[in-house]
């Protein structure tokens, strides 16, 4: 199959899949209790029966679910993800104004697990019974069995109580005016305790991915034969071993996406981040039907698209699936 034929084909897959998540997300928001007109009617500072019934028919709440369903799709796939319940504002509005710092969040929590992760898994294969083997086993044990929230406490405790390096809320200094340069070091100076809380939970899957993958790549027989031809350690690790053993990580990566995103309300819970995580715990808590849906559509765009990216980088990664090897 060529590449045009390739990509039309899991674009299709991609569209037919993201239309399912909307129906199956909206039967699913619809299917739990309470009536949001209930809150609607509470932050007018109301409640009478005629203005519950006039709630339910500005916002469509009073036709059947398939009605809802179907008016729902129709505006999606349009691009209008509807008016929230609570803010009184565009949901698409809402998800995008907030999407990009979870994002930035996401996307630097998951390089830093994969970058650093890799590294020390590659350490650890080079002597698997030493001392730096055992640190990082250890290391991986307590960052994959530790809560995000208890590590995000304990970063908190750590670097803004005892070393107070960090500041531990929100996504910038609002009191300063430092100009464009100065913004993006107060951002990324704020970003990396979430950052890092996020991350390290991560870290400890691909450091423990990547040494079992090592040592099952170290003792094949071509990689004997590239140490019999002389060829330099260096490069036995680094172009022999390595190339292959993060085809798993990838794999991994790409799949992680949906659960780092799920992560990523904690941790911004826990550091005030202004992400759709905290926007998602704010609308979960009025009901606010429409922005929980638009928070969920948005994010399950987001992981189909790293799935997608996932599987072109792998192709590009590993020759064997280009040649159907």
């Amino acid at each position: 199959m060529n590449t045009v034929m390739l990509v039309a084909r899991r674009l299709l897959h991609a569209f037919l899949l993201i239309l399912a998540v909307l129906v199956l997300n909206f039967l699913l928001i619809h299917a739990a209790p309470g009536d949001p007109a209930d809150v609607i009617a509470g932050e007018m500072g109301g409640a009478t029966e005629e203005m519950m019934e006039d709630i339910r028919k500005t916002y469509g709440l009073d036709k059947p679910i398939y009605v809802q369903l179907g008016v729902y799709l129709g505006r999606a796939l349009q691009g209008d993800l509807g008016q929230s319940f609570f803010y009184n504002a565009p949901v698409l509005d809402l998800v995008l104004g907030r999407a990009g710092a979870t994002i930035l969040l996401v996307t630097t929590a998951l390089l830093f697990a994969i970058f650093i992760g890799t590294m020390l898994g590659v350490l650890a294969s080079h002597k698997p019974k030493g001392i730096v083997s055992g640190l990082v086993t250890l290391i991986s044990v307590i960052g994959y069995s530790a809560p995000i929230f208890w590590t995000g406490l304990m970063l908190v405790i750590l670097f803004a109580w005892v070393y107070p390096i960090f500041p531990i809320s929100n996504m910038f200094d609002i009191t300063k005016d430092t100009g464009f340069f100065g913004y993006i070091l107060d951002v990324a100076h704020h970003l990396v305790l979430p950052s890092l809380t996020l991350g390290i939970v991560y870290l400890a899957q691909y450091a423990r991915l990547t040494r079992a993958s090592m040592l099952e790549i170290l003792s094949s027989d071509y990689i004997r034969t590239a140490r019999a031809k002389g060829v330099a350690e260096t490069k036995v690790y680094g172009h022999h071993a390595l190339r292959n053993a993060i085809l798993p990580v990838v794999t991994i990566a790409g799949l992680q996406f949906g659960s780092i995103i799920s992560g990523a309300v904690l941790v911004e819970t826990v550091f005030s981040w202004p992400g759709l995580g905290t926007l998602a715990f704010d609308s979960i808590l009025a009901r606010d039907y429409p922005t929980v849906l638009g928070i969920l559509f948005f994010s399950s765009v987001l992981v189909i698209l790293a799935n997608l990216l996932t599987d072109f980088v792998y192709r590009l990664v590993d020759p064997r699936i280009r040649t159907g090897g």
